[in-house]
């Protein structure tokens, strides 16, 4: 191509246009034969512009870590993220591009976009005005100027009073009295009393972590879960054959005996424990060591049930995006994946050959690092994947989660 060519494309680009498939396909080519980041930079742009963010965010990202000091990189990749909505990763970028290029206007431009998209118009004026002091005539500030003077937004919603734990079991307790339920709060766990005579032990810490409201809410929440507690039964009624088809394995972090006083587990890989529940909708039931004489099974043939049926229910596995802490589904390769069932069976499924299949069509052969750190899904990327290993060590966990991030290999799971 000729350099005139060249820079006719490089021209269409930067005023936003979108290249035919042909005039792509030819700057691909132009980029591939050049040495620095410009003509891929372009490349990315240039799939901006079609709406291909998703397809130049893997370019982008790999352009950041071939030319880590490219601030221009860095606001290519926070235009991808805009364009994807992951507003904290885009901010990620901008902050990245200030400190390769402190008080960059172009950088404080988009962040000043960002916070308006955000509804965040205080800010977004401060970064206008910024960069205004800087420099009165600089156009694209001035029409972000006009803009924001035009936009009303709407005030803030006023969030609802947070319910502290405490609080919560109050209410739980009072609700179940109201109920006429018999029960006990133990620690983490409420002991109901069941028709049967059984006791049945629910963990109030999932139950206040599943709570999504306020304060006013919060009476007509506890009272359902009374009425739920009330009537529910231990699952152990039926033949050996009906309790069996039941079974399932989760992995539960060490010491977890001491919340689940009396279940059947065992010890399980990187330190972890297999505990062995009835299959539920709503509740975690684990299965007591006093159940296996009554039905007729040894642990034996609980485990080797519990396991074969969780390798006959593997979960899909979905590419995922991290936005501001949250986990959302991607449209396309992220480099990131979530198994997904939601069952709180994903974390044992990674241990099953079909799980493992499906994983490896998705991130190919090699070590995977994981994160288990919430129940309704387990998150995995490529090991040789830096930047999604550093995001995936910002997740966190939750209160019933496992904290930590673990090795999974052929020949098993291990902690990092």
């Amino acid at each position: 191509m000729s350099s005139g060519n060249l820079e006719s494309l490089r021209r269409k680009v930067e005023l936003g246009e979108t290249l035919s498939e042909a005039e792509l396909d030819a700057l691909r080519a132009a980029a591939a034969g050049s040495s620095g980041a410009t003509l891929w930079l372009t490349v990315a742009h240039a799939l901006v512009n079609a709406g291909a963010e998703r397809e130049a965010l893997p370019l982008l990202e790999r352009l950041r870590r071939d030319f880590p000091k490219d601030l221009q990189v860095r606001l290519g990749l926070a235009r991808a993220l805009l364009g994807l909505d992951r507003y904290g990763d885009a901010e990620v970028a901008l902050r990245e591009a200030l400190a390769l290029s402190p008080g960059d206007p172009e950088a404080i431009k988009v962040l000043a976009v960002l916070a308006l998209r955000r509804g965040e118009k205080g800010r977004a004026q401060e970064y206008v005005r910024d960069v205004l002091e800087r420099d009165p005539f600089d156009e694209e500030a001035r029409l972000l100027k006009e803009e924001l003077e035009a936009v009303e937004l709407p005030p803030p919603a006023q969030p609802e009073e947070q319910v502290l734990r405490p609080e919560f079991n109050a209410a739980l307790a009072a609700a179940l009295r109201r109920a006429g339920v018999k029960f006990r709060l133990q620690g983490r766990n409420v002991l109901v009393k069941l028709e049967s005579g059984e006791l049945a032990r629910v963990d109030v810490a999932s139950l206040y972590g599943a709570y999504p409201g306020g304060r006013s809410g919060l009476t007509a929440y506890v009272e359902d879960l009374a009425r739920q507690l009330g009537g529910m039964g231990t699952g152990l009624g039926g033949d050996a054959t009906t309790l069996e088809s039941r079974l399932r394995p989760v992995l539960r972090p060490a010491g977890f005996e001491a919340q689940a006083v009396g279940a059947l587990h065992r010890p399980g890989p990187a330190g972890l424990e297999v505990f062995f529940v009835l299959e539920d909708a709503q509740y975690v039931r684990y299965l007591p060591v006093s159940a296996l004489e009554t039905a007729g099974l040894s642990t034996e043939a609980v485990e080797q049930a519990a396991w074969r049926n969780l390798e006959a229910a593997p979960a899909p596995v979905h590419p995922v995006v991290l936005d501001r802490g949250m986990v959302r589904l991607a449209e396309a390769f992220s480099g990131l994946w979530a198994v997904a069932e939601g069952d709180g069976h994903d974390g044992a499924r990674l241990l099953t050959a079909e799980q493992r299949r499906r994983l490896v069509q998705q991130a190919g052969e090699g070590p995977l690092r994981v994160s288990l750190g919430h129940r309704e899904f387990a998150l995995v990327c490529r090991e040789g994947d830096e930047a999604e290993c550093e995001a995936l060590a910002k997740v966190g966990h939750a209160p019933d989660g496992i904290p930590g991030l673990f090795r999974l290999t052929a020949e098993g799971l291990t902690r990092l």
